[in-house]
C-alpha cells in the first residue's frame, strides 16, 4: 500500500481517523433522531390511520437490516471510506424521497424512502467498526466505546430541532411532519462529504496493509517464505460474502458469543423500549413524562458507553458481557414490575439502555477480536444485519405480547431472550478457566 504509515505514525493518524468518525457520527445520529421523532405522525398524517403509524419506523429498521451485509461486502472489497459515504447517500436520497411522498400524499412511496432512509443508521453502525480498525487489540473497546458515544449529541439534539425543520417547509407546499426529513436529507449528504474527503487513509485497508507487512516481516525474520500466510489479506468475493462471515463466526465460539451478545441485547431492548411509552400513556403519563423517560433510556445507551469501553479493555470482554446481562436483567424486572410507578419505569429504561450499552460495545469489540482480518468485515456485517433483523421481529412482535398477555410479561419475554447468551458467555467462562 503506497504511503503506509510507520509505527510511529500510528498514534496520530489513529486520532484523526477518529475525530472525522466521531464528526460523521454526530451528523449521521442528528439526521436520523431529527427524522425519527416525527415519523410516526407522519405515517399517520398520510397513511390516514393511527394503525400504520409504526410502519415508518418499522421500514427503516428493515432497510437498515437489508443494507447491512451489502454495505459490509462494498467495505470488505474497497474500504470503510466508499462503504460509509454511500450508505450516508442512499440515506439522504431515501430522506428525499420521503418528502417527494409526503407531498404527493403516497404511502407507499413513504414507506420506500423509509427503507432506503435505514442506510443512515447503517452507516452509523458500522462507524464504530471503523474505529476499531487501527486500534491496538487491548484498545478497541474505547475506540468503539468514542464513536457510539458521538451519537448521544445528535440523538439529543435532534428531536429538539424536528419542530422547527417542520416549520421550515411549510410554505413549500410539503406537510410539517416531513420538513425534519428534508433537513436529514442535507445532514446526509455533508456527512458523505466529510467521510469521502477526509478518512484517508482507509482505516480498513490500512489495518490490512500493516497485518500484511507484519506477517512478511515476520517471514523474513525465520525465513519461512510460508510465516505470513496466516493472516491473509485478499478481499476476494469468497471474502466478503455472507457466507464468509457466517464460515468465520461459526469456526470461533467467542465469535458466536459476540453476535449472540449484539443481537441478544439489543432484541430485548428494542422489544421493551418501544412499547414503554404506550405503558406509561395507560398509567397517566402525558407527552412531557414519556419524553423524559425516554431521553433518560437514551443517554443510558449513549452517554455511558466510554466507560463501558474502558471497562470492556481493562477487565476484560467477557466480564462486560456478564454485565450487561445483569442490566437487562434488572431492567426487565424493574420496567414490568412497575405497576403505574413512573419513577420505577424510568429507572428501568435508564438501566435497560445501560446494559445495551455495555452489550454492544463489548459484543462489538469481542467479535473484532475473534474473527481473521480478511473476514471481519463481513463478520461484522452479519452481526448488525442480525441484530437488526431480530429488532425488527421482536419489535414487530411486541406489541402483539402486550395486547395479549401485558406490558409484564413482555419484560419476562425480553429477559428470557438473554438466556442462550448467557448459556455461551458460561460455556466461554469455563473454556478461559
Amino acid at each position: 500500500m503506497p504511503g503506509l504509515p510507520s509505527r510511529d505514525g500510528l498514534p496520530a493518524l489513529r486520532r484523526r481517523t477518529n475525530a472525522v468518525l466521531i464528526v460523521s457520527q454526530i451528523l449521521g445520529g442528528l439526521g436520523v433522531a431529527t427524522a425519527i421523532a416525527l415519523a410516526a405522525v407522519l405515517a399517520k398524517d398520510i397513511g390516514g390511520s393511527e394503525a400504520v403509524s409504526g410502519l415508518a419506523s418499522t421500514s427503516s429498521v428493515i432497510g437498515t437490516a437489508l443494507l447491512s451485509l451489502p454495505l459490509a461486502s462494498l467495505m470488505a472489497a474497497r474500504g470503510r471510506r466508499p462503504g460509509l459515504t454511500l450508505a450516508y447517500l442512499i440515506g439522504a436520497v431515501g430522506g428525499a424521497v420521503v418528502v417527494v411522498g409526503a407531498a404527493l400524499g403516497n404511502f407507499p412511496l413513504l414507506l420506500c424512502g423509509m427503507t432506503a432512509f435505514g442506510a443512515g443508521s447503517s452507516a452509523n453502525l458500522q462507524a464504530r467498526f471503523a474505529a476499531a480498525d487501527l486500534a491496538e487489540p487491548d484498545q478497541r473497546g474505547r475506540a468503539i466505546s468514542t464513536v457510539v458515544w458521538a451519537t448521544t449529541i445528535g440523538a439529543v439534539l435532534g428531536p429538539n430541532i424536528a419542530a422547527p425543520a417542520g416549520r421550515s417547509v411549510v410554505g413549500l407546499g410539503i406537510p410539517a411532519a416531513a420538513g425534519p426529513f428534508l433537513w436529514a436529507t442535507g445532514v446526509f449528504v455533508v456527512a458523505a462529504a466529510l467521510v469521502h474527503v477526509l478518512l484517508r487513509p482507509d482505516p480498513l485497508l490500512t489495518a490490512r496493509a500493516l497485518a500484511a507487512a507484519d506477517a512478511a516481516h515476520a517471514a523474513a525474520e525465520t525465513g519461512n517464505a510460508e510465516a505470513g500466510t496466516g493472516t491473509s489479506t485478499g478481499t476476494g468475493a469468497e471474502e466478503r460474502s455472507l457466507r464468509a462471515g457466517l464460515a468465520a463466526v461459526a469456526a470461533s465460539p467467542r465469535a458466536r458469543l459476540a453476535l449472540a451478545t449484539i443481537a441478544g441485547s439489543h432484541t430485548a431492548m428494542v422489544s421493551i423500549m418501544v412499547m414503554t411509552p404506550v405503558d406509561l400513556g395507560h398509567h397517566g403519563a402525558g407527552i412531557e413524562l414519556i419524553g423524559l423517560v425516554i431521553s433518560g433510556h437514551i443517554t443510558g445507551m449513549y452517554a455511558f458507553s466510554p466507560l463501558m469501553g474502558w471497562l470492556a479493555d481493562r477487565i476484560g470482554r467477557l466480564s462486560v458481557i456478564f454485565l450487561a446481562l445483569a442490566l437487562l436483567v434488572c431492567a426487565a424486572a424493574l420496567a414490568g414490575t412497575s405497576d403505574g410507578s413512573h419513577v420505577q419505569s424510568a429507572a428501568g429504561l435508564f438501566l435497560l439502555g445501560l446494559g445495551w450499552s455495555a452489550g454492544l460495545v463489548s459484543g462489538s469489540a469481542l467479535l473484532t477480536d475473534s474473527v481473521p482480518q480478511a473476514t471481519r468485515a463481513a463478520a461484522q456485517g452479519l452481526s448488525d444485519l442480525t441484530m437488526n433483523a431480530c429488532a425488527g421481529v421482536g419489535g414487530a412482535l411486541s406489541g402483539l405480547v402486550v395486547a395479549q398477555a401485558g406490558y409484564g410479561w413482555l419484560n419476562v419475554m425480553g429477559a428470557a431472550l438473554l438466556l442462550p447468551v448467557a448459556a455461551l458467555a458460561l460455556l466461554a467462562l469455563r473454556r478461559r478457566e
